[in-house]
């Protein structure tokens, strides 16, 4: 039993330097390296989680700008169709009130026209009338002579 006690003391001890060797060894260096792993995803996980924050950020305000962006748009389509109907209220207006202008200045000129050929038509009355009493004058006329000469009368004033 003493080979054999002094086998396990043997085994025992170079175990326990086996264990200290590889302790100062490697331990601290495979310790060091699952650390720095550690670490490492540590650090991945919390970037991932501040770009999909900074991500959510970035869609909530390209959201916001696209909606202001929209209201805007409908804005200013607005305003356009405003002025648009303006400007064509004001061509009508102009429109209508240059008919108008135009609409009276015919008349002016009708009626101008008018009093003309009745000026003319005077006129062509009192020949008329002096071509007739001249010849009444020229000639002893009876009653039935005096008759025939107003019916011819009125028939070439158009009475």
């Amino acid at each position: 039993m003493s080979g054999n006690l002094f086998t396990i003391v043997e085994t025992v001890i170079n175990f326990i330097i086996l264990l200290i060797i590889l302790r100062v060894l490697l331990f601290k260096r495979i310790t060091n390296a699952i650390d720095t792993r550690n670490n490492q995803v540590k650090e991945t996980i919390n970037k991932a989680n501040n770009d999909r924050e900074e991500a959510k950020t970035l869609k909530i305000q390209t959201e916001k700008s696209l909606e202001d962006s929209k209201a805007q748009g409908k804005s200013i389509v607005e305003d356009y169709k405003e002025k648009a109907e303006k400007l064509s209220q004001d061509i009508k207006k102009e429109a209508s009130s240059e008919a108008d202008l135009i609409m009276e200045r015919a008349k002016k000129e009708v009626e101008r026209e008018k009093e003309k050929a009745e000026d003319e038509l005077k006129k062509k009355v009192v020949d008329l009338a002096v071509i007739l009493s001249s010849k009444a004058l020229e000639k002893d006329i009876n009653e039935k002579e005096h008759r025939r000469l107003i019916e011819d009368f009125i028939t070439k004033v158009g009475m």
